[in-house]
Order: structure tokens, then sequence, then C-alpha cells
């Protein structure tokens, strides 16, 4: 029966990004009655897991830290995507989404995902275990690239309210994408030994050993069905946001939850890789996919929306509210202090999934 099952996942990821390219067509610019939304859903959550599945094909063909940075950017330009594309049909209303989902993704990667991986490693492992100076120099490019794009907009004054001016927008893009670089480069090149998973005793675990890495040519397929599944999604997340936005409407709650929810959704799929690797002890690369996707949706969604908004309508908001910076700051500060011993146990774990929860709370009751 595990053989049989086994043999079936290759068939459904394989079959789900071509049948969600099928249904954009099918779908694209029309008025979805209910069956048809659920229908989508379906599909869009079974593409969203296929093109992770795809994306980790890739990734173990290409070795840590490598696998993680294609998880990363491949979940990004799921969430850059999907912002511009509900940004140029929401107008105003639309004005704080960008800023809103990219603060969601930083909150869910830096102490949800973050928290249940040191919390299944720690639980399974004793304690976690994982490189202190590629984490740390991770949490201080996203604490910065948070502060540069999402803190300064409340506090300049070039323009009325927590905007940035033109050239200050400009500064900021240029800025994310040189820093986003820079940590790639000091990732992948410079110092790649320390985003590679350790032993308990230190030492750097440089070959994956729990399965055979895929031959070339299957990599090529994963690639390309990757890129299949990312057109789906992107394009059926489309199709059913006004549901979820009439859907937020509905129940009274704060425009602010789409973008929570658009971040969930792109990072589920994230968070399962991520539990995964905690689950095998290998908690740095749990780290890399955490951290890195929250620099990713920062550093590349920044000057995505930045270039956007010259063509799209209406504003762009990008700085937090008093409330959101204090959950910002609690969360460099308690991140900082996990990271620096290099280990963590079950307590470490538990505070950043309340800081977590407390985000939660405050985004559906502010």
């Amino acid at each position: 029966m595990t053989a049989r099952l086994q043999a079936l996942v290759p068939r459904w990821t394989t079959l789900l990004p071509t049948v969600a390219v099928v249904l954009l067509a099918l779908t694209w610019g029309r008025d979805l009655p209910g069956a048809v939304v659920a229908l989508v859903t379906l599909v869009l959550a079974g593409a969203v897991l296929a093109a992770v599945h795809h994306a980790e094909v890739v990734a173990h063909r290409v070795g840590e830290p490598f696998g993680s940075l294609v998880l990363a950017v491949a979940v990004t330009i799921i969430e850059v995507a999907l912002i511009v594309t509900l940004m140029a049909d929401g107008g105003d209303k639309s004005a704080t989404l960008a800023r809103d989902t990219v603060f969601a993704a930083v909150m869910i990667t830096c102490n949800g995902v973050l928290g249940l991986s040191l919390l299944v490693a720690s639980l399974r492992h004793g304690t976690a275990i994982f490189n202190a100076e590629g984490t740390g120099a991770a949490l201080a490019t996203v604490a910065t690239l948070a502060t540069l794009s999402l803190v300064l907009p409340t506090f300049t004054t070039s323009k009325p309210g927590p905007e940035f001016s033109g050239v200050q927008l400009a500064f900021a893009a240029f800025s994310s994408l040189v820093l986003y670089g820079l940590f790639v480069t000091t990732q992948t090149v410079r110092h790649r030994d320390y985003f590679l998973p350790i032993t308990r005793q230190g030492e750097v675990i440089t070959a994956d050993d729990h399965a055979d890495a895929p031959s070339a040519r299957t990599a090529l397929v994963s690639l390309g069905l990757l890129g299949l599944a990312l057109i789906g999604v992107v394009g059926l997340a489309k199709g059913v946001s006004p549901t979820i936005e009439s859907g937020v409407a509905a129940a009274g709650l704060h425009h602010a939850v789409v973008g929570v929810v658009i971040a969930l959704l792109v990072l589920l799929p994230e968070t399962i890789a991520a539990l995964r690797s905690a689950r095998r002890d290998r908690v740095q690369t749990s780290l890399n996919l955490a951290l890195g996707s929250s620099m990713a949706s920062i550093g590349l969604t920044i000057p995505a929306v930045a270039l956007a908004s010259v063509w799209l309508p209406g504003p762009l908001v990008l700085g937090l509210g008093a409330t959101h910076m204090v959950l910002l700051a609690l969360t460099v500060v308690v991140g900082s202090l996990t990271v620096v011993p290099g280990r963590a146990t079950p307590l470490q774990a538990g505070v950043h999934l309340v800081v977590f929860a407390a985000y939660l709370e405050l985004a559906f009751n502010p």
C-alpha cells in the first residue's frame, strides 16, 4: 500500500499544474459561481502543494543552501504576483495590501514557521541545533529590510500619510535589492558553510543523506512543472480574490485580514517543508527557509510593487501602525536572543509562537 501511495505522488504533482493552467484559461475574466469557486480553491491548494513538491525536487538536486533559496524565491514569486494582481483591481482600498501581506509574511516566518520548527526539533531531539553565524546574518538582514521598507514610511515627512515619496520609494526598492543580492552571495558563495546544517558536535553536514539526488532530467522536468504551477496559482488566486475580500467584509473583519490570508496561503507549503527538515534534525535548513522567505518577501516584493506603482491606480501605503511596529521590534529582539546561543529549547519556540499568536489575535481583533 505504501509503495502504491508513493507511486501516486509523481502522478498528481505532474497532473495538477496542467489542470490548474487549463482551469485558469476556462475561468479567466469571468464571474464565478460558488460551486466553481470551491473547485478553483481545491485546485489552487493542490497546485501550491505541487509547486512546492517540484521546488523540493529542484532543491534536492542543487543541494543546500541553494535548495532553500529555490523554495523561498518560488514562494515569493507567488506572493508578488498575487499582490500586484489584487492591487490592480482594488483601487484605493488595496493601498495597504502590499504592506499588510509583507508584514504578515515576516510575522508568519520569523515567529510562526521558526517557532514551530524549533518546537518540533527540540521536542524530538532534546534541543534544536543550528549555525548562529548564518542565522544571525539572515535575521539582521530581515530586520534592516523591514525597518527601511515598513517602519521609516511612518515617520517621513516628504509626503502626507505613511507613504514614501517617489525618490524615497526608489531608494527603498534599490536598497532592498542590494541587500538581498548581497545576502544571497554570502549564502551561496562567500560563506556557504554558515548556512549548512550542523551535527550536535558542531560539524557541518555537507551531504544530504535522506535520499539519492534526482537526475538532471528529473530536475529540469520539475523546474518546468514548477513554472506551470506558479502560473496556475497566481491566476486562480486572482479569480477567487473577490470571494476572499467579500468574505472578509461580510465577517466584519479589517481589510488587513486579506493580506494575512494571502500570506498564510502562499507560506503553507514553505511551513511544511521547514517542519520536515526540523523532524530530520536539519534545523538550519528550516531556519534558512523561514528567514529566507521573510527576506525574499521584503527584498523582492517592495521593488516589484514600487515598479508597479507607476501604473497601478491609487496610493501605495507601506508604513506600519504603532501596534505592528511594537510586534516587529519584539520579533527582532526575541529572534536575536534565540539566535545567539546557536541552540534552542521548547521555551524559545514557545516565545516565538506566543508572539505569532498575538499578531493573529490583533489582526482579527485590532
